[in-house]
């Protein structure tokens, strides 16, 4: 029976507004810092990208204290006793059921926000894709932190590789993301949630 169920608070929905207004950005200035892309000036770019950055890491230090004070880290915590098997159930779904119009094997409840999938992704994004994002985006701002060599690599080279191949992950995580939001009772369903907050079950 279909439900509607109060998943998104106000606090997530802020932080989940900014958090990708400034990831767009930072995609945007990053891809026309790196290969001239959208014609935006140089200089420009740099200032945009620094500010957006700056900002996103206040926003991920909101959402790393608010999933403590207010419980939703329950919803990130992985039960590791036969999770790999339920990754590839979720998988087989994603890729050959849900073309058959089957039932999703995991089903949102109050209990369990997100499907075995959707958490091995997030927990892998947010809490070591998104901090290797942060680190490396203040030591290349600030350039005289960074050790000089690391391995017999220049320290700037290792840290410029580490922040674009995670800004990489990110804008592929961010783009797939967005593509599953797709995916509910209707196509605009799951972003018409996080405007109001509610979910609605199938």
């Amino acid at each position: 029976m279909a439900q509607k169920i109060y998943y998104y608070p106000v606090w997530i929905r802020i932080w989940h507004a900014t958090n990708a207004l400034m990831f767009l950005l930072l995609i945007i200035t990053g891809l026309s810092m790196q290969y001239g892309l959208f014609k935006i000036r140089f200089d420009y770019a740099v200032s945009i990208h620094n500010v957006s950055g700056i900002v996103l890491s206040v926003c991920y230090l909101y959402y790393f204290m608010a999933n403590f004070i207010t419980g939703n880290l329950k919803y990130y915590r992985i039960k590791f006793k036969g999770f790999f098997k339920r990754l590839w159930v979720q998988f087989v779904y994603y890729t050959v059921g849900i073309f058959k119009n089957q039932m999703p094997p995991f089903p949102l409840t109050i209990k369990r926000k997100f499907n075995p999938l959707q958490k091995f992704t997030y927990v892998s994004v947010m809490y070591i894709i998104v901090p290797l994002i942060i680190i490396s985006g203040y030591a290349m701002l600030f350039p005289e932190i960074i050790y000089e060599k690391v391995l017999g690599i220049p320290g700037i080279v290792l840290t410029d590789l580490v922040h674009v191949c995670t800004g990489f992950i990110g804008s592929i995580f961010m783009i797939i993301h967005i593509y599953f939001c797709t995916i509910g009772s209707k196509p605009a369903a799951n972003f018409k949630s996080l405007v109001n907050g509610y979910h609605q079950t199938e």
